[in-house]
């Protein structure tokens, strides 16, 4: 049974999928992440695998392309013991006419347990999560232009590793926002951690006009929105996602916007960098940043299979 209001929550108040961090208090947001440090040591181990999801069936249902996505939460799963099971979507029943539903039905009753969802359309993983048994569990991997959850996570256990604290921080959002999923989802989990500002960089045609009410402070220069900033989140430039001429050139773009060593210092002299990926090198970000010392790109990574593995285990367990 789910909370009213909330279709993550069950009737406890528990995490039962994971959609968005929209909605989500601090407390949970917080447990996620609290989890997911008891799992980085794991992929230290000579044996990197805990038993707390055998007998457990994950299928991944990525209806949108992610190499980076899938991977991790194929490891995440394996890690945790799980059996792990990834549809060829483009030889899958949905390519024939089926409906999502009727693929998702039949998928269950091969017994799953967890389903992660990266779909095009915005509400796919919602759609899904309200047809499933109670004992159904369902994490978007990305919907559209709605949400990424997991990479907020990731996003959010990154900074607090490194910053130790939410509260004080100045954080800046560059880049494509207005396609940005990941976006979205780091501003809900910011505000709801915290963070004294966020800020969202960008040119115009990028920005949504919906931020002011999100509690951002929108800066339409670079210089502005990265001055003594903590914290850099550079976006990529999403070029399959944009409708129009949005951008005179991609050259122009990293003109204005895209973060060099010389830009870097205008932020505080200890501020990291950040990035979802996969990286555009010479578009929204330099080389000479992405493998400098402020870089926490790669620690992203690894501390994203853990998140993803805290998410898996607290989901399955509510």
């Amino acid at each position: 049974m789910l909370a009213r209001g909330n279709p993550q929550l069950n009737k406890n108040g528990e995490l039962t999928h994971l959609l968005s961090t929209e909605g989500l208090s601090k407390d949970v947001l917080t447990h996620i992440l609290d989890t997911a440090g008891n799992f980085v040591s794991v992929s230290d181990r000579e044996v990197k695998k805990v038993p707390l999801l055998r007998g457990k069936s994950v299928f991944n249902l990525f209806f949108e392309n992610s190499t980076r996505t899938r991977t991790t939460f194929d490891i995440a799963a394996t890690r945790l013991s799980a059996d792990v099971y990834t549809l060829d979507i483009a030889r899958s029943s949905t390519a024939k006419g089926e409906s999502l539903l009727d693929t998702v039905a039949n998928l269950a009753a091969m017994a799953a347990d967890i389903f992660v969802v990266r779909h095009s359309e915005s509400g796919a993983p919602y759609l899904i999560a309200q047809h499933v048994a109670p004992h159904v569990h369902v994490i978007n991997a990305g919907d559209g232009r709605h949400a990424h959850p997991t990479q907020a996570l990731l996003d959010m256990y990154t900074i607090r590793h490194y910053k130790k604290d939410f509260s004080g921080l100045t954080v800046a959002i560059v880049g494509d926002v207005l396609h940005s999923r990941v976006a979205r989802s780091d501003i809900h989990a910011l505000t709801t951690l915290g963070a004294a500002e966020v800020r969202v960089v960008g040119p115009r045609t990028l920005l949504p006009a919906d931020l002011a009410p999100m509690g951002v402070r929108v800066c339409h220069s670079l210089k502005e929105g990265i001055q003594g900033a903590d914290v850099i989140i550079m976006l990529r430039l999403q070029n399959e996602r944009m409708s129009g001429a949005l951008l005179p050139s991609s050259q122009e773009f990293f003109q204005n916007f895209g973060l060099t060593s010389e830009k870097l210092q205008w932020a505080k002299p200890d501020a990291i960098v950040m990035h979802p990926g996969p990286i555009n090198r010479g578009v929204e970000i330099d080389s000479a940043v992405v493998d400098g010392a402020q870089s926490v790109i790669l620690p992203q990574v690894t501390f994203g299979i853990a998140v993803r593995m805290a998410v898996m285990s607290i989901v399955a367990g509510a």
